[in-house]
Parts: structure tokens; sequence; C-alpha cells
């Protein structure tokens, strides 16, 4: 149990420090794409002459901006959920159907990842439409992506295996999900 604690709190610690700096460069991308978009509409309306990349830009750095914050949503249970059936369960089935899902969320996240690795790697053959940028800098986001949310989904299968094994021993747990620290 020494050891699942060390790796939980080790992942723990990981994770926040990871969703701190993406949540940081996520605000800053947040404004570029406003600014992006404002030098549009006044390129295009006052101007009357609009340019050809900010669509394209703003859109990138929306995408980046959400590849970035998406493991900490699903560290924090920001996505949405169904948990009826979860709540109607006994507390113990309930622990080990939300570990079996988590599991299938692994496997899921993994192959989400590869194919993003792999997507990543195809997009060197084409640039974006608007500027001259391999898009494989834009496809970037998804592995980073779902190598968070990775990141995350382990933690968390980690900490509903020390609530299940802490249950059976019958001692009392206090997950590390992250929900109850600060960041």
């Amino acid at each position: 149990m020494v050891y699942l604690n060390v790796a939980i709190s080790l992942l723990a610690k990981t994770n926040r420090a990871i969703q701190k700096a993406g949540r940081s460069v996520a605000w800053i991308l947040v404004a570029a794409m406003v600014l992006t978009i404002l030098l549009q509409v006044f390129c295009r309306y006052v101007l009357n002459n609009a340019l050809p990349w900010p669509e394209e830009v703003a859109r990138a750095f929306m995408i980046w901006m959400m590849a970035l914050v998406a493991g900490e949503a699903y560290r924090e249970g920001s996505f949405v959920a169904i948990d009826l059936l979860h709540s109607a369960l006994p507390e113990r089935v309930a622990a080990f159907l939300k570990l079996t899902l988590l599991l299938i969320a692994t496997l899921v996240l993994y192959q989400l990842f590869t194919l993003g690795l792999e997507f990543f790697q195809r997009g060197f053959r084409t640039r974006a439409a608007s500027f001259q940028l391999s898009r494989a800098w834009i496809y970037l986001a998804m592995p980073v992506c779902f190598g968070t949310m990775l990141l995350v989904n382990i933690e968390l299968v980690l900490d509903e295996m020390k609530l299940l094994f802490s249950a059976k021993n019958g001692q009392s747990s206090e997950l590390n999900t992250g929900e109850n620290n600060e960041c």
C-alpha cells in the first residue's frame, strides 16, 4: 500500500504541474485567439480588406487551448457524466464499476494517444491553407490532449484501486483525485 501511495502522490504532483502550466498557456492562447479575431474584424469591416489567415490561426489557438486544459477538466470531473447507476449501487459495487470503467477509459485513451501521434507524423506532409506552417504542429494537440488525459486516468485508476483495497481491509481511505487539491 505504501508503494501505491507513493505512486499516486508522484502522479498527482506531476499532473498538477502539467495542469498548472497548461492552464497558464491556455489563457495566453485565449487572449491570442481573441486578438486575432478582433484583428480580422477590424481589417474586414473597417479597412474593407480581410486577411486570409486569422480564422485558421484562431482555430489552431482554440484547438491547442482545449488540448492543454482537457486533462485538468477530466481530473476534476468536469466532463458530462451519467451517474444514475453509480449512485444507485452499493458503495463497493459502485467502486468496482468505476474501476472497470476507468480501465476501459485507459485503453481508449491509449489508443487515441497512439492514433494522435500517427496523425501528427502524417501532418508533416501538408501545410496550413493560409499560412506557411506544417499542420503537424496543429495536430500535435491531439496526442498532448490524450496524453495528459491518460496520465490523469492512470492516477484515477490508482486512486480507485487504493479505495477498493482499503475498503477490503476495513480501512477508511480518502481519494486523491485532485478535486480538493489546490493547483
